[in-house]
């Protein structure tokens, strides 16, 4: 009996659904199936001998991999619930996630951002007949979730009419370099050759700058050009980092989109180590690029790196240096001075793009900040949180917001009882607010007894997807401390049977294995305890003016 399933799609499934249906990833126009993923991973080629080197493919959880059927419907899902496709199932097959990394990313170094996020997929894969939900539901989805200059290719193709259309990738605010590079392309195709300016807004590299700040940034960017010289169309692409397989992905999907050039630099697409150094040849990309430009369908333009001479004041290619003196910041150096609020160099990137820059990042110090209090009811959770809340408002200039559990239950969780499923559901609503107020570069406070690790995990992860900083605080004090102190009576209540599900009595509590910081305030005074929490945030670099 054919059954229905529902899946919530990730970030990355997200944006490949809609470059599926959108005609950017043609010629695919749905997931792959088994015979395709092997043949795109190993060949970087469709079954067919088309050009095509990075796998797109729907990969769903074990639970439900376990259950679902060929002919199953399983309803494609966006975050908030809304249905946005269909996919009625072909293929369900379980791949090796390690041969995959060592493929398409030539290394299987979890440092990798791009093999760790492969690594962490589920191994199965499901493939079909993919169908828009609604008819033109995909397209107001679009609009109430990508800027409004994004258009599908339908609608740029027209636009590339009268000469050459140059497309630029990018995952980086535009910077003097960038835009030397992109003018001196566009003045190699002649003077009546335009830029589309595509950048990359789905899921990029941890620590990237974060698409609505990028999108400031490039509008401000968009008048360094000369008037009807540049389209701006962000793109809501997945970047998988791979490197030279990921600058020939580009290239086709661009040349969907209608441009006739694509422009390829130094180190495409290369996630770049921590300590300096890529993970790939700096010019690995425009060498394979190079190989497959006959079947291409898209004229590759090869840039050289560019950098500042101050002798000349301007940026010219490194080759041409003569022995001169060059300048340049490194991404690291750049986000090191926007956290220190250190001088950035007007010869690096444009004062309105700076500007941007310094609103949109902040330091460890100017994050938002969830210090998450869990431990048994009166433990001591809410009088060090409102201690801590009293202590910030004189001394951070980050909102406060406390989020007490028993005031989070008698206004955004009422109704919900006590039952495990209750529970998670109250944990999950308190970590949804305190992920927005992290968003928004506040403090948010929480002293709630969230019983289970799963949910306060959940926590965390929300939390971090938005940019905040996330510490666990366990506040570990004994049970037979917390019975006696028992300010409300409810101890004694659940002892007596008057009170049912009451943690720690009869129901449990699952304690932090590692949390970021354990207290026990029976053998602490609360300001001891306090003080230990304090000199703990300032070790870690979190509290802000002067902390």
């Amino acid at each position: 009996m054919t059954q229905i399933f529902s899946h919530l799609l990730s970030p990355r499934q997200r944006c490949d659904l809609e470059l599926l249906f959108s005609g950017a990833f043609a010629p695919l126009s749905s997931f792959l199936g088994e015979r395709a993923w092997y043949s795109v991973v190993e060949e970087m080629r469709l079954p067919d001998g088309a050009l095509w080197p990075i796998p797109i493919t729907l990969d769903i959880p074990e639970e439900v991999a376990r259950h679902l059927q060929p002919g199953d419907f399983l309803h494609l899902e966006r975050e908030d619930g809304t249905p946005l496709a269909q996919l009625q199932v072909e293929e369900l097959y379980r791949v090796d996630r390690l041969a995959e990394a060592q493929a398409v990313y030539a290394t299987v170094d979890p440092v990798h951002p791009g093999v760790a996020a492969v690594l962490a997929m589920s191994p199965w894969n499901v493939a079909g007949t993919l169908t828009e939900w609604r008819e033109g539901g995909l397209l107001r989805a679009a609009a109430v979730e990508f800027p409004p200059e994004y258009r599908r290719p339908a609608e740029l193709r027209p636009l590339a009419a009268g000469g050459p259309l140059l497309a630029f990738q990018t995952r980086n605010p535009l910077h003097h370099a960038h835009l030397a590079v992109t003018q001196a392309a566009l003045a190699e195709l002649g003077d009546n050759a335009r830029l589309l300016l595509h950048p990359a807004i789905g899921p990029t590299k941890p620590g990237d700058v974060d698409a609505v700040a990028r999108m400031r940034a490039y509008r401000a960017a968009f008048f360094r050009y000369p008037q009807g010289k540049v389209i701006l169309s962000p793109i809501p692409l997945a970047m998988r980092m791979a490197g030279p397989r990921e600058a020939l992905w580009h290239a086709l999907i661009r040349k969907n989109h209608g441009a006739s050039h694509f422009l390829v630099g130094r180190a495409h697409a290369d996630p770049g180590r921590s300590g300096g150094g890529s993970f790939y040849p700096p010019f690995a990309a425009q060498e394979l690029l190079t190989a497959h430009q006959e079947e291409l369908g898209i004229v590759p333009v090869l840039m050289p790196e560019y950098a500042y001479s101050p002798s000349r004041k301007t940026y010219v290619p490194r080759a041409e240096a003569n022995g001169e003196r060059l300048d340049d910041l490194s991404g690291t150096e750049l986000r090191r001075r926007l956290a220190a609020q250190e001088e950035i160099p007007e010869w690096f990137s444009p004062p309105e793009v700076i500007q941007i820059l310094r609103q949109a990042y902040r330091g460890a110090d100017r994050r938002g900040l969830v210090l998450w209090f869990t431990g048994l009811s009166a433990s001591g959770k809410s009088t060090l949180a409102g201690m801590l809340a009293r202590y910030l408002e004189q001394r951070d200039s980050r909102a406060i917001t406390l989020l007490d559990g028993d005031v989070v239950r008698r206004f955004l969780s009422r109704g919900l009882g006590f039952s495990r499923e209750d529970r998670e559901e109250n944990i999950r609503r308190i970590g949804f607010v305190a992920s927005l107020v992290a968003r928004h570069g506040g403090i948010a406070l929480v002293a709630a007894i969230s019983p289970y690790r799963a949910g306060r995990q959940a926590a965390r992860q929300l939390v971090e997807a938005a940019g905040g900083v996330f510490f666990e605080i366990h506040v570990a004090t004994p049970l037979a401390v917390c019975a006696q102190r028992d300010p409300k009576g409810l101890y004694a209540k659940a002892m007596a049977g008057t009170i049912a599900h009451f943690t720690g009595v009869d129901d449990p509590y699952e304690e932090p294995e590692q949390p970021d910081l354990r207290l026990d305030t029976s053998q602490q005074e609360d300001r001891e305890a306090l003080q230990i929490l304090l000199d703990f945030l300032q070790a870690q670099g979190v509290l802000g003016n002067g902390q």
